[in-house]
This record gives structure tokens, sequence and C-alpha cells, in this order.
């Protein structure tokens, strides 16, 4: 498991530490985040049924950001504790979103107090070798939201950024 960072602009609030992996499959990826802290002071969303699902970014869930190396395009995968996900395509930095291409997103979420477990088994064209970004949103509740990811250009949390991408995966 790789540790995210707390973006310098938020407050530490009551998640200690995010670690995150990813690997290729031969039908996509999978990929595991995990929350250590004080979970019940935390936003969680209910378990709902698993569909696709957009603006999950705006309470805590978990992104995967996979750019083919050496291009512009990439793609963005939301997925929520409640087991809903979405899948966008760009065409370069905020240009030409659309929905992707996905044959299956499967997520199981566990937790107790102290942790949250969130895996995902990813069906969908990833091509390979590609730079990855993995990134926490974290919602306490108040109106404050935490952003955790392997590293962030200069300024405000910016997922988006290719700054973001530092895990390269390959086949």
């Amino acid at each position: 498991m790789q540790p995210l960072m707390l973006h310098v602009a938020c407050d530490l609030g009551p998640i200690r530490a995010v670690t995150a992996q990813i690997r290729a499959t031969e039908s996509g990826c999978e990929a595991e985040f995990r929350l250590d802290g004080k979970i019940d002071r935390i936003v969680v969303p209910e378990a709902a049924p698993p569909l696709r699902t957009d603006n999950l970014w705006q309470t805590t869930c978990f992104e995967i950001f996979w750019q083919p190396i050496g291009g512009t395009y990439y793609r963005e995968f939301n997925l929520s504790p409640s087991t809903r996900w979405a899948a966008y395509d760009f065409d370069a930095f905020r240009e030409g979103m659309r929905d992707a291409s996905v044959e299956r997103v499967d997520i199981t979420c566990v937790h107790d107090r102290d942790e949250l477990v969130l895996k995902a088994q990813i069906a969908a064209e990833l091509p390979a070798p590609a730079q990855v970004a993995l990134n926490a949103i974290v919602d306490h509740g108040d109106g404050t939201l935490q952003f955790w990811a392997l590293a962030f250009p200069p300024g405000k949390p910016e997922f988006h950024s290719e700054a973001c991408r530092q895990w390269i995966v390959e086949r």
C-alpha cells in the first residue's frame, strides 16, 4: 500500500492516514483504498445499488485517474463506499468530458470505528503502460472536505493535474 498525502490547505481532521494500491489485470484493474482514523466522525455514504452516478466527489469517495504514457487522453473513475461509481473519459486536461465505456465495476466496502477499506475490480479497456493517480476525498460532515493524493500540483487541490499521476502501471 502506498501512503497518500493530505493537501496542505486541508485541516488534519479525524482521518490520520490514507493508503492505496492498484494493479493492472487482464480485464482492467484492481484497486484498494484504506482510511485510518475516526471513521464514525466522517460521512460514509450508505450502501446503495451499484449504479453509475455523477457527483460522487461531493462526499467521501475515492478516485483513479488512468493516463496512457505519452498521451493527453485520460480516464477518471469515482468509487463510492456506497458501491456507486462513475467513469469519464477526457481528451486532455478537463477537456472533452464524456461517460467512459466500462464493462463492469464491482466495489466492496467494509468499515468499523477505526478503518474503512474499499476494494474495486474494474473491467474496462485500460491501456498500459500508464501513469495513474490514486486519490481520496473525505467529507467531515460539516461542509469541509479533505483531499488526499500521491502528489499535488502547486495551488489548490487539482486531481485532474498530471502532477498527481505518480504511479506507473504496466502489464
